[in-house]
């Protein structure tokens, strides 16, 4: 089978103030724009002080302003023109005359002047004032203040509100354990410190991703009773320099000022990345951001009695100096549940859903091994879409059971067409996989063979094991290549021709056989690993493989892969040839109701009819019948490879 940031709300009085502060902008720049056009429009024409005195004797002169400051006249004539001139002396014996002549004179317009000043020199500033205003306010998210930028926002929790407490957290008894002991420190400290023991400076939680950590950190906020600051690492990155580093000490004088207190930082990947890695060196911004907080952190007083608690599923591009005893003393790993983790999940996810009493969750949590704790939560959400969708009162077990083929292999493809030719191929197809997978020793008992399109793949082959395993041996990788061979290996038999579809299968097996010989030493090479990965997370996978092998080891390596790949090959085929009645009889019924669960599969394959009470029902017992439970290697199993479009 084909595998397959917070907006703020702003409130009306804000967004009302900042779109008036904008629309004044605009109109005092309208208005000095069209003034700055008006004035230097009507340039005054200037003449002598002679010929204007001979103007006035011809009563040619209809008005004149004295600025008596400048010594300077400016006025009409009466044909309409304007004009300008400068004088000497006083100007009120030049006023008395004017005047004489029937001149309309207005002495010294001081507000015409400061009017004019304003235009031509105090408004571009205010307006360049004004956009900045505007543009750091943009920044900041609207209504917050300018000068704000370099506060930290975290969102505080307090023992008044609590939303989430260690009763939601399910499957991570380890975790809770080793977390709920900082909530007792900072609820009695001098248990502890009659013991001479110090509170922990920091805490991580580092796991895959949906495993629980912000859950974690969130029950702990619901339980400390004392303030929970709570914030994301990428909120300490901003468009100017020098912020990250301001809100970082922010931060914890926010944390101290309230202590004993919490400070939990989110994907804290994001501030805290190895520096100087990668082929452009180091972010000067970041690294300051980083530098901060390690200051911060190595300046704690114990006293305090601040603790931080920081997130990521990334650990290892953390910087080593974050991750040091005094720092982070403590290092929690928060990964995938095991089964009665996956149980108790799936009941915290139900509790507040109408679920049919024959719904039993222990058989769930055993078809989904590997499952982080946001998978299961999807389950259960999309069981619940499912039975509204179809109108029930109550989720089903058939809810449940699509719930899980749609998070594992995505969703129906009811719409699609396909021939008939192509229908028995993809039929032959997954029969071989799950023949193979059936008839081998030490592969996953088969749960489940359909030929309904889903996500990317026409059709799957859903192996699981019996039990959480955490090691695999060489017999089982063996016997899970020719399994995957099987689609493949029946197309060959069947049609004496091969398809596309078997493209995810090829790279599937070649990447297990290249492991095999590379890093596990399951091949006649010996148990050498040959080719290393360079410690620089940042420059992709295939910059940071370096061979460490001649030319001539490679070509071994290459032989060995390839004796691999093609023993699994000739195994599926000689086995499929063997069984091509059984297989035939797979091929016929998957064509007829297009879906094959275990308990049908194994009453085909021994003769047994099957009624149509039975057809459907899940397998209650994951071990098969007849058959020694194989270990499971794979933490999140996946359908099988199936036949994927071309």
């Amino acid at each position: 089978m084909m595998r397959r940031p917070s907006n703020r709300n702003t409130s009306p009085r804000r967004r009302l103030g900042r779109n008036a502060l904008i629309y004044a902008i605009i109109a005092v720049a309208a208005i000095w724009i069209v003034g700055s056009f008006v004035s230097h429009g009507n340039q005054p024409t200037k003449i002598r002080f002679d010929s204007f005195i001979s103007k006035v004797g011809d009563h040619e002169v209809k008005t004149a302003e004295l600025f008596l400051r400048d010594q300077r006249i400016e006025g009409k004539l009466s044909n309409g023109q304007t004009y300008q001139t400068t004088f000497a002396g006083d100007g009120d014996t030049l006023s008395l005359t004017l005047t004489k002549a029937k001149v309309h004179v207005t002495a010294d317009p001081q507000a015409s002047s400061i009017f004019s000043t304003f235009l031509t020199s105090v408004l571009p500033f205010l307006l360049i004032f004004g956009f900045l205003f505007f543009m750091l306010n943009q920044a900041q998210g609207g209504g917050s203040r300018v000068m704000s930028f370099g506060r930290a926002k975290p969102k505080l929790v307090t023992k008044e509100n609590p939303v989430v407490t260690f009763g939601d957290v399910a499957g991570l008894e380890e975790a809770v354990e080793e977390i709920e002991e900082i909530k007792e420190y900072l609820a009695n400290p001098s248990r502890f410190q009659a013991m001479g023991a110090k509170i922990p400076k920091g805490v991580l939680l580092f796991g895959p991703p949906g495993t629980g950590k912000t859950l974690l950190a969130r029950a702990v906020a619901g339980e400390a009773g004392v303030p929970f600051y709570s914030i994301s690492g990428s909120d300490f990155v901003e468009m100017f320099v020098g912020v990250g580093a301001a809100r970082v000490r922010d931060l914890f004088e926010q944390a101290k000022a309230t202590a004993p207190a919490i400070v939990f930082v989110d994907e804290i990947d994001a501030v805290g990345r190895h520096r100087g890695a990668g082929l452009g060196g180091g972010h000067d911004e970041r690294e300051q951001t980083l530098n901060q907080l390690l200051v911060e952190m190595d300046g704690f007083d114990v006293k305090t009695g601040v603790v931080l608690i920081a997130a990521t599923n990334r650990p290892d591009i953390l910087d080593p100096a974050l991750l040091r005893p005094g720092r982070f003393d403590r290092q929690i790993v928060v990964d995938r549940p095991d089964l009665r983790g996956r149980e108790a999940i799936l009941h915290v996810h139900a509790k507040d859903k109408p679920l049919s009493p024959d719904v039993d969750l222990a058989v769930f949590a055993r078809r989904t091994p590997g499952f982080t704790g946001a998978d299961l939560a999807n389950i259960v959400n999309e069981a619940a879409l499912l039975t509204a969708r179809r109108d029930k009162k109550e989720i089903g077990t058939s809810e449940m059971e699509e719930a899980v083929d749609r998070v594992m292999a995505g969703p129906e493809h009811k719409s699609r067409l396909i021939t008939a030719n192509e229908r028995r191929i993809i039929a032959y197809h997954e029969a071989g996989h799950a023949l193979v997978s059936h008839l081998l020793p030490h592969s996953h008992p088969v749960h489940k063979i359909s030929i309904i399109p889903r996500g990317r793949a026409l059709g799957y082959t859903l192996t699981l094991p019996t039990e959480d395993r955490y090691l695999v041996t060489k017999a089982e990788l063996m016997d899970e290549i020719a399994m995957i061979f099987g689609g493949r290996a029946a197309e060959e038999i069947v049609f004496g021709d091969i398809t596309t579809g078997a493209s995810d299968d090829i790279d599937k097996a070649s990447r297990i056989a290249r492991q095999m010989v590379c890093e596990w030493g399951m091949s006649d090479l010996g148990p050498i690993a040959m080719g290393h990965r360079d410690a620089q997370p940042f420059l992709g996978k295939e910059i940071s493989h370096v061979p460490d092998y001649s030319d001539r080891v490679a070509a071994e390596i290459d032989d060995e892969v390839r004796k691999l790949v093609e023993g699994g090959h000739q195994r599926a085929r000689e086995t499929l040839e063997r069984n091509r009645a059984q297989m035939d009889l797979i091929v016929d019924r998957l064509i007829e109701q297009e879906t094959i669960e275990a308990t049908e599969l194994e009453r085909l394959l021994e003769g047994l009819p099957v009624t149509k009470a039975e057809r459907g029902k899940l397998l209650e017992q994951p071990r098969v019948a007849g058959r020694k439970a194989p270990s499971g290697r794979r933490l999140q199993p996946k359908p099988k490879p199936g036949l994927s479009p071309a």
